[in-house]
Parts: C-alpha cells; structure tokens; sequence
C-alpha cells in the first residue's frame, strides 16, 4: 500500500511539473514569441538593378526608391520590406496582393493604368540612348533615317520598360518596329550586348545609363533624349485607402523637401 501511495506521488509530481514546464514556455513578455500578427508591414516590390533607384550595396538594396519608401512607411507608422523580382513580375504582385506597392523607377502608362493605379508622381525620368563611342547614331532621328535606309539596327531595352515598349512601337508612334528591338532581362545584359558590338545601342532611363556607362569604357550617352517621363508608385486597383495613405504621406514628404533630398543624395546635378 505504501508502495503504491509512493508510486502515485510520484506521477502526480512529475504531471505537476510537465503542467507547470508547459504555462512557463510562451510567458506574455517572451522575446521569443512570434511577432504580433497585426504588427503593419509595408511590402514593396522592386528589380534591384536598377542605379540610383535601387540596387544592391552588400545585401541590401539601396537608393532612392528604397529611401522614399522607407520615409513613407515611417510616415505612416509601418515597417517597409522589399522583394527583389524581375520588372515584369513587378506589377502582377501588385495586382495579386504579393506586394502592397511597386517602386522600380515605374512611369505611368496607359497599359499599366489598366491593372494598377498609381500615386502621385516623385520625380522625373528621361530615357537616353546609350552608344559606343564610334557609332554614327547621335540622335534617335539618326536611327530612324538608319532604318528607313534598309539597316538592320538592333536596339537594347530591358524587358517590360517603359524603354522597351516605346522603342517597340510603329514609327507612326515614336518607335523603331519590334523587329528592330531585343528585350534584356536587366539594363547590364543590355549594355554588354552593345560593348561586344551585339546591338547598336541601348535606350534605358538617364540615371542607369550614367553608371552604366561610367563602369564601362567606350560608350557615350546622346546628348537629345528620347522620352521624359514622371515616375510613380503602382498600387493595387481597388485598394483606396493605401493609395490614400501613400498620397498623403508622399506629398508630405515632397513639400517638406525630404524626396527632393533624397534625390539630391543620389544624383548629382551637371
């Protein structure tokens, strides 16, 4: 019979003991509780090869993009995380709800008002044209005039830019006929392909264009340009009150100086 008591003593001890190892795993105050799940992340997708806008310094993606995103979560008391993806997939995460937003150097078009809806505009984009420097284009006429005159010139763009698309257009529109265009998946792939002699030039946004010819020898941008554009921030159609939230906080940001600062920072005036 003592025996017996001992035994159940024991086992009601040990149950004890489980119960009490149980309530002191996940105490209120636990650093290691998961994260509150209404906690307001801000998710930005991006290509990440795209200087001054966004690009990679180490294992973070810098630049301006990054940065205005970044004030504009603060702004709006949220923590930003960015995605890196190809451009094209930009604007399908977008309208998936992948992404809360899409900030890639991104310019308001037609085609992409049809999916997206975007913020006000923050700044301003030109798109050069890139070509060695003992080439005979000078001005986006010169390709035209090339063309017309029976030459098969091969132009550069990254996939599913604003460069790429206006280039791939009818003459009749501004453009040189798709059969005159090659997609890149990046601008770096683009401007290779015209150092090897692979195309004959590469029409990319002004501030790219610089570093990219910076970093390689014998290339030269035009000095007429070919498109301007205004740059903006894609948010999902539908979603009223982000696009709202955004707005507001981004013309905070542009009246106070912080967005023409950030500028500043990244491009250097000629």
């Amino acid at each position: 019979m003592k025996k017996t008591v001992k035994i159940l003593s024991l086992v009601l001890a040990l149950v004890m003991a489980l119960a009490l190892c149980a309530c002191g795993t996940q105490p209120a105050d636990d650093p290691e509780k998961p994260a509150d799940t209404d906690a307001k992340v801000l998710t930005m997708g991006t290509n990440a090869s795209f200087p001054p806008y966004e690009y990679y310094d180490g294992d973070q993606i810098v630049g301006i993009d990054a940065e205005i995103a970044a004030a504009i979560a603060e702004k709006l008391g949220m923590q930003l995380s960015i995605e890196d993806m190809d451009f094209n997939a930009i604007i399908p995460s977008v309208v998936s709800g992948k992404v809360d937003m899409g900030m890639a150097g991104m310019t308001v078009t037609e085609e992409r008002l049809q999916s997206v809806s975007f913020s006000t505009s923050y700044a301003t984009g030109v798109q050069a044209i890139i070509v060695r420097e003992d080439s005979e284009i000078t001005s986006p006429d010169d390709i035209t005039a090339l063309i017309e005159a029976g030459n098969d010139i091969q132009i550069g763009a990254q996939e599913a830019t604003t460069g790429y698309i206006y280039a791939s257009d009818t003459a009749e529109n501004g453009g040189f006929g798709s059969e005159h265009v090659q997609a890149f998946k990046v601008g770096a792939d683009a401007v290779a392909a015209l150092v090897t002699g692979k195309i004959d030039c590469v029409i990319i946004d002004n501030e790219p264009a610089k570093a990219y010819v910076a970093a390689n020898e014998g290339l030269k941008i035009l000095d007429s340009a070919y498109v301007t554009e205004d740059y903006a921030i894609a948010i999902a159609q539908g979603n009223a009150e982000l696009l709202e939230q955004v707005n507001g906080a981004l013309e905070d940001l542009i009246a106070d100086g912080t967005v023409q600062s950030i500028l500043d920072k990244y491009i250097n005036a000629d």
